[in-house]
């Protein structure tokens, strides 16, 4: 028995170890770098204030216009060529013209590179130079899943010093995603390795999940194997605990030992962010609470907006169904906004941020047992994060099934059932070390990451200098 694990350890070990060092550097580079994305703040910051312009037509009609007819989200915004509605759906998005309902999406560069301009300007960054790059349904820093109801997209370089290039969609028009030359170096040393992320492999998305998940699974069970082998070896003498191995060996064996609960941990916790459904609950709501939370509205009833009348600082009008009324929200800010709800009067129906009551009206909805909506705390062991800063996020517990809402926009962040809550601890909290008590001292949670990846990392070159000599013994031999 003992034969068998060390022959599977060591053949492992060596198709392994440098997938292991690889692992650990990249961490270090990811805690610091993480994967390109347009930030909320990047985002709201390059739009352009809605105001102004002629009359538009009624957000109802928008929604036919666009021919989503299970359209459950509709967003204002101003384009280089005029205001535009964006329309959602839960599978599709589709943007028309404010003025006249017709079709907004891009289909020309000059417009893409008008848009990314203008976004870029709004920034405070040099558009001078900048020039269409590419479009294509997929590149390096465009094959998350999210970005499939854009496709394609336009890529417009900045050509600026920092190497900016932005992405604009051409189904809505608006800038999705920028990415710098920095974050781009450093990604492709950090998440592209890490995540084993070509856009050969994860543009096919099954794929790259089997693929992926697989390999994890395979270097948990050669961690396994080497921790049992590094424990049944230690050799004890008196007081001291020794290795009977030398040399390269030795140093295997030691690091492996002290550094044998974190190795674990963080490669088990690894594998799991590949579960998807597997072993745990994804957190999603059935199709019963989708049919409430996604309800089509009647959208004759939504606010109406007046664009000689907004506020010079309105960024986007967003109008959403949220328990069976249509609400509307003025972004007037990064972390400020006004929200009105259709068929009460208007005096009445003024608001910053949802309430305990609206939550609680939505969630008995979609369980019993509810208990009144409480907020969320920042440091909470389950914590969730708005899109708006300093926004409420209202926890309606019913039962043991946990509701988060955003009283921002009514949306649902979070579905926590027993095993959704259990995965938080088994893959987040291990793999990324945001527990509470951490969190709240960033410092010493770099210190831990990086410290803890270094060790791993030269417990890996370790595995890597044995493999090779291994290799090289046995086809030399």
């Amino acid at each position: 028995m003992m034969g068998a694990i060390v022959l599977l350890h060591r053949w492992l070990g060596i198709a392994f170890c440098l997938l292991f060092a690889m692992w650990f550097a990249s961490g270090i580079v990811m805690h610091f770098v993480p994967f390109p994305s347009l930030t909320e703040a990047e985002r709201f910051t390059g739009l352009a204030p809605v105001q102004g312009g002629a009359s538009i037509i009624p957000v109802a009609d928008a929604v036919v216009a666009s021919g989503i007819s299970d359209a459950t989200r509709v967003r204002l915004i101003r384009r280089s060529d005029g205001p535009v509605y964006v329309v959602s759906g839960p599978s599709r998005v589709r943007a028309v013209h404010a003025s006249d309902g017709t079709d907004a999406s891009v289909e020309f560069p000059d417009l893409a590179l008008a848009i990314a301009q203008d976004h870029a300007r709004s920034r405070g960054l040099d558009a001078a130079r900048a020039g269409i790059a590419a479009r294509a349904d997929y590149d390096q820093w465009s094959v998350p899943n999210g970005f499939d109801r854009h496709r394609p997209l336009f890529r417009i370089a900045l050509r600026d010093a920092a190497g900016t290039e932005i992405y604009v969609s051409s189904r809505t028009g608006e800038v999705v995603l920028d990415t710098s030359r920095g974050e781009r170096g450093w990604n492709w040393v950090g998440s592209v390795v890490h995540w084993i992320y070509p856009t050969v492999l994860r543009s096919n998305w099954p794929l790259w999940d089997q693929v992926v998940s697989t390999l994890s699974l395979v270097a948990l069970i050669a961690a396994v194997l080497g921790a049992v082998l590094g424990v049944v070896r230690i050799r004890i003498q008196g007081r001291r605990i020794s290795s009977p191995y030398r040399g390269w060996h030795a140093l295997h064996h030691i690091i492996g030992l002290v550094s044998t609960v974190f190795v674990l941990t963080w490669i088990f916790s690894g594998w799991l962010s590949m579960d998807h459904g597997r072993l745990f609950s994804r957190g999603q709501l059935t199709p019963a609470e989708a049919a409430v939370t996604n309800a089509v509205p009647d959208w004759r009833t939504a606010p109406s907006v007046d664009l000689r009348r907004l506020l010079p600082s309105v960024r986007e009008v967003e109008w959403f169904a949220f328990n069976g009324a249509v609400f509307r929200r003025d972004r007037t800010g990064l972390d400020s906004q006004t929200l009105m709800k259709g068929g009460e009067p208007a005096r009445d129906r003024k608001m910053a941020f949802l309430d305990e009551q609206d939550v609680l009206s939505l969630t008995t909805r979609l369980a019993a047992d509810c208990g009144a909506a409480f907020l969320v705390a920042d440091h909470d062991d389950y914590p969730a994060q708005s899109i708006v800063p300093g926004a409420p996020i209202y926890r309606s517990r019913c039962g043991d099934l946990w509701f988060d809402i955003d009283g921002a926009d009514g949306s649902v962040l979070q579905r926590l059932d027993a095993s959704r809550r259990a995965y938080r601890w088994a893959y987040t909290a291990l793999h990324t070390f945001d527990f509470p008590v951490v969190m709240a001292h960033p410092r010493l949670r770099d210190v831990l990451i990086v410290g803890l990846c270094a060790l791993g990392l030269v417990f890996s070159v370790t595995g890597v200098v044995i493999g090779w000599r291994r290799l090289r013994a046995t086809f030399t031999a």
